[in-house]
């Protein structure tokens, strides 16, 4: 059977772990050769590249941290030189950190708006370098946040509301070119980071339990099948989507 992704490359950022690893491996699986970028966890980078080669996957791993032009350009470089082409872009680095309205600091700010708004921005604009008249599929991924707007999350959600507007305003921009831009926001997803932000067993996750029609938290794997989706043809009349993946709640 023919591979839905096979012949193309995906550039994964933030795929060390947690749901960019699902994503690489869920693409490599569909035959794209996948470039897994990370910015400090070379370790997690390289298992996900020895897991896409050992499924007789192409993947090499490249650090960078999205938030410096310098980074990116040698991110997409590197991505030229080991594969020639670039189609799929998967905006999935991100940081979050919860806090109060007391808690928000000139730090807290910038640290998020530097990673999740200006380094999509610079990572999409160097992408599209790259991507031939054929197009591309850029997919970025927001969060259930945008639209649920949790208490004490005023900085991350903004950033995940500019995310969303980015995805639209892109769409358009981008369509002549036949790249595609969407967004999937996921809901609480149980992830390395949210293992270490402490959301494992609090009353956010018991929240999510009770409130959320499918009544779980999602796992990576329930994000992956639809990066493949927008990054394949079969969603390819399909931009400015914003598609929410959190188990109904809303």
């Amino acid at each position: 059977m023919s591979k839905k992704l096979e012949g193309k490359v995906a550039v994964v950022t933030g795929a060390s772990k947690g749901i960019g690893a699902s994503i690489a491996k869920a693409l490599a699986d569909e035959g794209a050769s996948v470039v897994v970028n990370y910015s400090s966890s070379k370790q997690g980078a390289d298992r996900v590249v020895t897991e896409i080669a050992g499924s007789g996957g192409a993947a090499i791993a490249v650090q960078g941290d999205v938030s410096k032009q310098a980074h990116i350009e040698r991110l997409f470089s590197e991505a030229k030189k080991a594969f020639g082409r670039l189609d799929i872009l998967v905006n999935n680095a991100g940081v979050y950190e919860f806090a109060p309205l007391e808690g928000v600091t000139e730090d807290l700010f910038h640290k998020h708006f530097n990673v999740n708004v200006l380094g999509l921005l610079l990572t999409t604009k160097e992408a599209v370098k790259h991507m031939g008249p054929e197009g591309g599929s850029v997919i970025n991924i927001g969060s259930g946040a945008s639209s649920m707007r949790p208490p004490n999350s005023t900085v991350y959600t903004a950033t995940k509301a500019a995310v969303d507007a980015i995805t639209g305003v892109l769409a358009k921009e981008l369509g002549p070119r036949n790249i595609r831009v969407n967004s999937i926001n996921p809901g609480m997803i149980e992830t390395e980071g949210v293992h270490a932000a402490g959301f494992v067993g609090s009353d956010f996750q018991k929240m999510v339990e009770t409130q959320a029609p499918l009544g779980r938290v999602g796992q990576p794997d329930d994000i992956s099948p639809t990066a493949v989706y927008l990054a394949s043809s079969d969603s390819k009349y399909m931009t400015g989507e914003t598609l929410l993946v959190a188990g109904g709640l809303r």
